[in-house]
């Protein structure tokens, strides 16, 4: 969770694999969107001498929908090059790293290219080359080896590309928060299990992401650099002013692996990992359909529908829960709400003063209306807690998603397009009792917290 481990083949393959999508009007920048895909989940800081980076074999693009058939409008493309400055040790430094061009001292850094493709139809019909061989940050070794690593890393790693638009690349601190070992223990909400099938006293939750570490690449561009026909979005209830944001990464179709160590990769790119809504495909898809959902563009999800309409977490939620989802245990209808907030976007009049549908077609796409200004007091429940900015329009990182969407299949959203239903008490009071513990947020781009040290990373006690 997010989307971290989420699929069988995937979770083999954690450099070319999605954990989170970020994407939001930039609070201090309000004429840009800022988009952040993650990628590489669970990084442990301590990660040496063979520490994380993105995979020089793997093209990660961020795609952004604004076209009616659910195709790219518009594809961000990122490409990694690793070099090697002194073959002659094992070590990622060989004294402290100084700069992002210190190649003396840190003997594997990484640069990477950036192409804006614009599409029309099923091809692209205009690429453009943005920026080649930008500096990726180090990894936080630790205090001797990456000493004062926000002030000397951060914003240097952070590049103007021309036209208004930022971009970095590079280990950030994880921000998505979990309670990823008691979720997965039969569904156990810590502050809830008191209630639960296999009862123990309530208590707070344990972020199993705290301390860790992913690979974020991060892009600031103008509002109408991703807009159809690049027009200024004003209105909230023009259909144009909504866009769908989807990550994905790809490999080469074949890889033959030679004696001595060097692969040759060959045919066209094929799409291992994608990412639009958190936990759709950790949470909805079931085990059987996980890889081929990540093998398939959201233009193709019309054979997804079914999970979501009727989605396995809402029928187990009260039998884990018993007596305290009757309500939800009794409805037998289509869910017409997460086909919504998940596949088409919400039309208006479902909740006054906004939409960001996007057309009948089901897409798995974190959908954005620009129209909507940033919040000057967010609220981490999004649109659930009143704040039009949050998600499930984009989504912030500030943005509270596993009680969101816990909320939402618990059937607090119901009553939106079912006026007839009444949601459960316990609806609107679901979380797995976690916060933000990773790391303290930057207020500029690229606005993820500096990653976690690796010689400063206390290692969790055993249980009991």
């Amino acid at each position: 969770m997010s989307s971290h481990r989420e699929a069988p083949e995937i979770s083999k393959d954690p450099v070319a694999d999605n954990t989170d999508v970020y994407a939001f009007r930039s609070p201090d920048r309000p004429d840009t969107v800022t988009i952040l895909a993650n990628f590489i989940p669970l990084q442990q800081a301590d990660g040496g001498p063979n520490f994380y980076e993105f995979g020089d074999d793997v093209r990660y693009e961020i795609h952004v929908i604004n076209r009616s058939d659910r195709r790219s409008g518009v594809t961000y493309q990122f490409r990694f090059t690793t070099e090697i400055t002194n073959p002659d040790t094992f070590l990622y430094n060989t004294g402290p790293i100084s700069s992002i061009h210190d190649h003396v001292h840190w003997t594997r850094p990484q640069f990477y290219s950036v192409r804006r493709i614009a599409h029309d139809g099923h091809h692209a019909h205009e690429s453009e080359l943005l920026a080649d061989h930008l500096a990726c940050p180090p990894v936080n070794v630790g205090v001797r080896s990456t000493p004062h690593y926000a002030s000397t890393f951060t914003s240097a790693a952070v590049h103007s590309i021309g036209s208004g638009r930022k971009v970095f690349a590079g280990q950030r601190a994880e921000a998505f928060h979990v309670d990823l070992g008691s979720i997965f223990d039969l569904g156990t909400l810590r502050p809830f299990q008191n209630l639960h099938l296999i009862p123990s006293a309530a208590a707070v939750g344990v972020n199993g992401s705290q301390a860790l570490n992913v690979h974020a690449i991060a892009l600031q561009v103008p509002l109408t650099d991703l807009t159809r026909g690049g027009h200024e979005p004003v209105d909230i209830n023009a259909p144009a002013s909504v866009i769908g944001v989807y990550a994905s990464a790809s490999r080469r179709r074949s890889t033959i692996r030679h004696h001595g160590g060097k692969d040759f990769d060959s045919g066209p790119f094929v799409q291992v990992s994608r990412l639009g809504n958190p936990l759709f495909n950790e949470v909805i898809v079931p085990m059987s359909d996980k890889d081929r959902w990540n093998a398939v563009p959201p233009s193709a999800d019309d054979e997804f529908v079914k999970y979501v309409a009727r989605p396995e977490l809402a029928e187990l939620l009260p039998v884990l829960y018993p007596s305290v989802f009757p309500n939800l245990a009794a409805y037998t209808k289509v869910r017409a709400d997460l086909i919504a907030i998940l596949l088409t976007g919400i039309p208006s009049g479902v909740i006054k003063g906004f939409q960001n549908f996007t057309g009948a077609k089901p897409a798995d796409l974190l959908r954005l209306n620009l129209a909507v200004p940033p919040a000057t007091s967010p609220n981490k429940f999004g649109i659930l807690g009143g704040d039009l900015a949050g998600y499930p329009n984009g989504r912030r990182v500030t943005d509270d998603i596993v009680a969101i969407e816990l909320r939402a299949v618990a059937g607090a959203t119901i009553p939106l397009v079912d006026p007839s239903f009444t949601a459960d008490a316990a609806a609107a009071l679901l979380t797995d009792g976690t916060v933000d513990s990773n790391g303290r947020l930057l207020n500029t781009f690229p606005y993820l917290a500096t990653p976690n040290s690796g010689s400063e990373v206390r290692p969790g006690v055993p249980a009991t």
